[in-house]
């Protein structure tokens, strides 16, 4: 039993041996010779998520996890054949407005007009013998060889021609003097509706074709054919080739050395070396300190600082550790990555 306890202890001052020595190592790997700041972070890459601009069946996707998208590319479609209907419709209604612009702005024909004088010209003649209709019965009623209904009736025939003669006489006028303007601005904007309607058409037919806004690399197929989405929802996940930056974070006495715009070196596990720039400096801390701070607490605080990369062979992925290596300008004391400042 006590022999048992003993190695569990030595196992346990072996571990912690271990720790200890590793943590020392690191410190001294974190020290910085002269003015090179060297920090520890991840790659952070942005994602874009693509959706069709209008609701429908998936009829096609070209692409799967893994590929590469360019800015432009076609990576799925919708069913098409309602939107080409819709089109056709709104092409059909914008003929039929120009063809009824088109009569307001020709006017009226001269076979037209030369119709309504034929019949205004018709209407007067039974109007002269409707008169000398009545002007003979009048006569007879006086002598009472005519009945006296009959005379009546005579006279509102006369009336009622009186009245289709001034009603043809403005139709002739009309014809004469053409549309009115108010009547072809009205047909004008009715064109300029329905050639709306027509774009618009044309506009949701093109968002049946899903095209790619951005240049990355596929994370996630969201949908698959067949399924029925609403507008906006996501298709694709697509990870951005740029920007891409190492998230790390600089230790509070490297602030006074550190501004954006300074060069910057990330370097991989792997052995690839990216040349980078600080391109953000966080103004907050990233936690709350205790409401008592020693001068040892106020050393430790870290601030979160983005390093943008350039990444031509697109090696830098997602999350990938890095080292990140920033000189600084000026002596002084040099800083590790663990906060501290070193004579």
């Amino acid at each position: 039993m006590k022999a048992r306890l003993l190695r569990l202890l030595l196992l346990v001052l072996l571990v912690g041996g271990g720790g200890t020595a590793y943590y020392y190592w690191r410190l001294q790997e974190n020290r910085v010779d002269g003015n090179l700041l060297r920090l520890y972070g991840n790659i952070d890459v942005r994602e874009a998520r693509i959706g069709f601009n209008e609701a429908g069946r998936i009829d096609l996707m070209h692409k799967e996890e893994g590929d590469r998208v360019s800015r432009g590319e076609e990576v799925a479609r919708l069913d098409d054949a309602l939107f080409k209907a819709q089109l056709e419709a709104a092409k059909a209604k914008l003929q039929t407005s120009r063809a009824i612009l088109e009569k307001l702005l020709a006017g009226s024909r001269p076979q037209e007009i030369e119709r309504a004088r034929a019949e205004l010209e018709r209407l007067k003649a039974l109007k002269e013998d409707a008169d000398l209709t009545v002007k003979r019965l009048e006569k007879l009623a006086l002598d009472r060889f005519a009945p006296r209904a009959e005379l009546d009736t005579a006279r509102a025939e006369a009336k009622a021609l009186e009245a289709q003669i001034r009603a043809q006489e403005q139709t002739l006028s009309l014809l004469i003097e053409g549309p009115r303007k108010e009547d072809i601005a009205a047909q004008r904007a009715e064109v300029a509706r329905a050639e709306a309607e027509v774009e618009a058409a044309r506009t949701r037919l093109a968002y049946t074709r899903l095209r790619s806004k951005v240049e990355g690399t596929v994370t996630a197929r969201l949908q698959e054919p067949g399924n029925v989405v609403l507008g906006y929802t996501p298709v694709y996940a697509i990870a951005l080739d740029q920007p891409v930056w190492a998230r790390v974070y600089a230790p509070e006495p490297a602030l006074g050395k550190l501004r954006e715009g300074m060069r910057a070196v990330i370097r991989t596990d792997s052995g690839g070396r990216y040349d980078a720039w600080v391109g953000y400096i966080s103004p907050v801390a990233e936690f709350t300190p205790k409401t008592v701070q020693t001068e040892e607490l106020r050393t430790s605080l870290v601030y979160q600082v983005r390093v943008y990369a350039n990444n031509p062979d697109r090696g830098l992925r997602q999350g990938m550790p890095v080292t990140v290596e920033i000189p600084l300008e000026g002596g002084g004391a040099a800083v590790t990555g663990n906060g501290r400042a070193e004579p």
